[in-house]
C-alpha cells in the first residue's frame, strides 16, 4: 500500500468529518463519501450535547468531577437499566479516552467547548450524578467562515439555531420556538420553509457573540468541524457519493470502495472508515434489529440514513451487536407536519399532557423519553401502540410541532372529543379507564408529585424540556 494512499471515509456526518481530520493532523491524506447532497448526518439535526465525564472544560470552569466519580455514575445506570449489555472493556475505553478525545479537538482548533449551563446528567438520583458539567457544546460560531460550504450544511429542524442553550434553558425549550405574539420563531420559520431537513466571529468562529448567520446545537456542531475541515488540503469531501460495496483483495482484506454517483459508479481505493449513522429509513433493518413494523416506527434522522455502514460491514463478514431495543435511544414523536419523516419536540414533557397505552392507563414516566422507551418497548411488556394526551390548556399554551400555542392543528392530524370517553372511543382505547387515569394524574398534578411514575421528578426533563414557569397550582385539574 502506498505511504500517501489516502483514508477513504464513508459517511459525511460528524463522524466521518471528525475522522478525516484526525487522518489530516497526522499527514494523512482523506476522502469523504457522503451519499446525500448536504454534509452533517444526523448530528447536525441534534441538540449538539455531548456528554464526557471528567472533561477538562469542567475543570476550567470550577465544576469538580472525576474518571472514578464518572464510572460509579454509569455503572449505577448499567446496574439497573441494562446490565446485560455491559463492556467492560468497552466501558474503561470510552471513560478514559472521551476526555481525552474532548481536548484532542479542542486543541486541533476543530471546536471550542463549552458546559451547557445547569444541565445535569440524565440519571440525577444515580450515585456519581451531576448537576451539570458533563453536557457539553459548541460555542456559537458564524455560518460565513463556512463560505460556499455553508450551503451544503444540514440544518436542524428540531432545534431553534441561532439562540444558546442558556437562552433556551431559561425560557424553555418549547418557548423557543414561538415569539411573544405566539408565531414561530424564526429559526422555525427557517426550518419548516424547506432549508435542509436541530461581534462578527474571528477566523475561528467563536469570538463574542454571533451575529448574521449564528450557529449553534448539533447544526453548529457540525458547522464548527467543518470550517476547520475545510483548512486541510489533504481532505476532500464528495457529495452525493453514496458507497454500495466494499472491495477486497484476494486474500480478502478490504481495500477500497465503490459508490454510486449522479454520473454512474466510481471505485475509490484505500483503508476504509465505516462512519455512517443508524438504520432508521431501512424498514428492513428496523424490523430485524428492533422488531417494529412502519406502523410503530418513524425516524427524525435525514432520509439517506439507510444503515448502509451495517450493510457494508455484514458484507465483508462483520457482526452485529445487538443492544436491546428498549435500551436504545429513541424518542416520541408524530408524522411531520412539513415532510416524509417524523417530528419529536418537548411536548409531551409539558404540563396538561400525558402518555397511555389501548387499555387507557399510564404506563410510564411520561415525561421521560429514557422511561417512556424502556416500558413501551420492553419485550416482555410492550405497550404498543401508545397515545399523547392533552388538553386544551396545553394547546392555548404549548401548541405541537409547526402548530404555534393557540393555533390550529392540520385537518386529520389529531383526534378530539368532547370528552375523555367520547376521545378513548376514536381513538379505540377504553373511555372509561382513560377518565379514571386523567382523574387520578390531575390529582397527581395538583399535589406536585407523580408516586406511580416518577413524572416530574428528572432534573435534566425539568432544565431541559419542561415548562420553567410552570408550577402546581392546587385546585387545577386537567381538562
Amino acid at each position: 500500500m502506498h505511504e500517501q494512499e489516502p483514508i477513504v471515509v464513508v459517511g459525511g456526518g460528524l463522524s466521518g468529518l471528525a475522522t478525516a481530520l484526525a487522518c489530516a493532523s497526522q499527514g494523512r491524506p482523506a476522502v469523504v463519501l457522503e451519499a446525500a447532497d448536504l454534509v452533517g448526518g444526523a448530528a447536525a439535526y441534534s441538540g449538539g450535547q455531548v456528554w464526557c465525564g471528567a472533561n477538562h472544560v469542567a475543570e476550567r470552569e470550577g465544576i469538580e468531577d472525576s474518571l472514578d466519580l464518572t464510572e460509579t455514575y454509569i455503572r449505577d445506570v448499567a446496574k439497573h437499566l441494562a446490565p446485560e449489555v455491559l463492556d467492560e472493556a468497552a466501558l474503561m475505553r470510552w471513560l478514559t479516552t472521551s476526555p481525552a478525545a474532548m481536548k484532542f479537538w479542542e486543541d486541533l482548533d476543530a471546536i471550542q467547548w463549552t458546559v451547557i449551563p445547569g444541565l445535569a446528567d440524565y440519571h440525577n438520583e444515580a450515585d456519581g450524578a451531576l448537576p451539570q458539567g458533563r453536557y457539553l457544546t459548541n460555542e456559537v460560531i458564524d455560518g460565513s467562515a463556512l463560505g460556499q460550504w455553508r450551503e451544503k450544511l444540514r440544518y436542524s429542524p428540531y432545534f431553534p439555531v441561532g439562540t444558546t442553550y442558556r437562552e433556551l434553558l431559561e425560557k424553555g425549550r418549547r418557548a423557543t420556538y414561538v415569539d411573544d405574539d405566539g408565531h414561530e420563531a424564526e429559526a422555525g420559520k427557517h426550518a419548516h420553509a424547506g432549508l435542509p431537513a436541530f461581534g462578527l466571529a474571528d477566523d475561528n468562529g467563536f469570538d463574542g457573540p454571533a451575529h448574521g448567520d449564528p450557529l449553534t446545537y448539533g447544526t453548529g456542531v457540525v458547522a464548527s468541524f467543518l470550517r476547520r475541515v475545510l483548512k486541510e488540503a489533504s481532505i476532500d469531501i464528495r457529495l452525493e457519493h453514496r458507497v454500495t460495496e466494499l472491495l477486497q483483495d484476494a486474500s480478502g482484506a478490504v481495500v477500497g470502495v465503490r459508490a454510486q454517483t449522479p454520473d454512474g459508479e466510481v471505485d475509490v481505493r484505500g483503508p476504509v472508515v465505516l462512519a455512517t449513522s443508524t438504520y432508521d429509513w431501512d424498514p428492513e433493518l428496523v424490523s430485524d434489529i428492533l422488531g417494529l413494523t412502519p406502523e410503530d416506527w418513524g425516524s427524525v434522522a435525514p432520509e439517506s440514513i439507510r444503515g448502509d455502514g451495517l450493510r457494508l460491514a455484514r458484507s465483508v463478514g462483520g457482526q452485529l451487536a445487538r443492544i436491546p431495543a428498549n435500551a436504545t435511544p429513541i424518542l416520541p414523536g408524530w408524522r411531520s407536519q412539513v415532510g416524509t419523516g417524523f417530528g419529536y419536540g418537548p411536548e409531551y414533557a409539558m404540563p396538561h399532557s400525558m402518555i397511555v397505552d389501548r387499555t387507557g392507563r399510564r404506563y410510564c414516566n411520561d415525561s421521560y423519553w429514557v422511561d417512556i422507551c424502556r416500558k413501551t418497548l420492553d419485550p416482555d411488556n410492550r405497550h404498543l401502540p401508545f397515545f399523547l394526551i392533552w388538553d386544551d390548556q396545553h394547546r392555548r399554551k404549548y401548541g405541537l410541532a409547526a402548530t404555534p400555542p393557540g393555533g390550529e392543528y392540520p385537518e386529520g392530524w389529531v383526534c378530539h372529543g368532547a370528552s375523555l370517553a367520547e376521545l378513548g372511543e376514536k381513538l379505540g382505547i377504553d373511555g372509561a379507564e382513560l377518565e379514571a387515569t386523567a382523574q387520578r394524574f390531575s390529582g397527581f398534578a395538583r399535589d406536585g408529585v407523580d408516586p406511580e411514575f416518577g413524572r416530574g421528578s428528572v432534573d435534566y426533563v425539568n432544565r431541559f424540556a419542561g415548562d420553567p414557569d410552570h408550577t402546581p397550582v392546587a385546585g387545577a385539574r386537567s381538562d
